[in-house]
């Protein structure tokens, strides 16, 4: 079913920290990851690209460009144990729209034994936009956003609070505090720029979550619900409506003519 405005009241208090991850090998689940073992894979359709971090890693990303150039670009971050590959349809919905989509991978796919360390997987997400910002002549300056999905939307909050770069947000299921990667202050810090917040309404700590987040009115937030009973980036798989308002925020939110 389409997106729906408003969500009921969840009470319950916050999961445990092993209910954030959400159980990709659950039942429900598991028929939306089948379903998307059945599109083609994103090398098809993207180009390689690959660029440093500043502590001298390399991150490779798969980029799909915008057909009229330089146009906006958005930074597509998935969820934890999920293939950047998730991010198909919106990449090609936003390139059809003319706005260029870079599709990372996380830097694991499990979590760190150091919460330290999880805490520094945003800095690929920061990498992937000073490399899209250093192309004037594909990326029109100014106009870059980032997408993501569970834990891919805590971390590009903290990326996107880090660096004034990143023009708009957009977090599918995300979670005020996944695994003490805690998101309310990070969102804070990001200001005034526009935040796109998306949840199921069958998925209780992102909707309380996406509640809390949608408070801070420094500036423009908007909320979209679904009905559909899944989590991050399998929600788009299950509602199109989703991934359509989606690519429309970002229309309007960077610019595009």
């Amino acid at each position: 079913m389409s997106a729906v405005r408003s969500a009921p009241s969840f009470h319950s208090p916050r999961p445990k920290a092993r209910r954030l991850s959400v159980g990709v090998g659950s039942g429900m689940l598991g028929v939306a990851i089948a379903a998307l073992g059945m599109a083609p894979p994103l090398e098809a359709a993207g180009r390689a690209v690959a660029f440093p971090t500043t502590d001298g890693r390399t991150v490779a990303g798969l980029m799909f460009d915008a057909p009229a150039r330089p146009a906006p670009a958005v930074v597509l971050v998935p969820m934890l144990g999920r293939p950047r590959d998730d991010w198909q349809a919106v990449a090609e919905r936003l390139a059809e729209a003319n706005i260029g989509a870079l599709a990372l991978e996380l830097p694991g796919t499990a979590l760190p034994a150091e919460a330290a360390e999880l805490q520094r997987w945003h800095e690929p997400i920061g990498a992937a936009v000073a490399y899209l910002a250093a192309r004037p002549m594909e990326v029109q300056p100014g106009a870059i956003g980032v997408a993501g999905a569970s834990l891919g939307a805590s971390l590009a909050v903290l990326a996107a609070a880090a660096d004034p770069a990143v023009r708009s947000i957009a977090l599918v299921s995300p979670s005020l505090d996944y695994r003490g990667v805690r998101i309310e202050l990070p969102f804070a810090q990001y200001g005034s720029r526009p935040a796109l917040l998306m949840a199921s309404v069958h998925d209780p700590y992102a909707a309380r979550s996406i509640r809390v987040l949608a408070q801070d009115a420094a500036g423009p937030r908007e909320v979209r619900w679904s009905s559909a009973p899944a989590h991050g980036t399998i929600l788009l798989a299950r509602d199109g409506d989703l991934v359509r308002q989606l690519v429309e925020w970002f229309q309007r939110t960077l610019g595009v003519a």
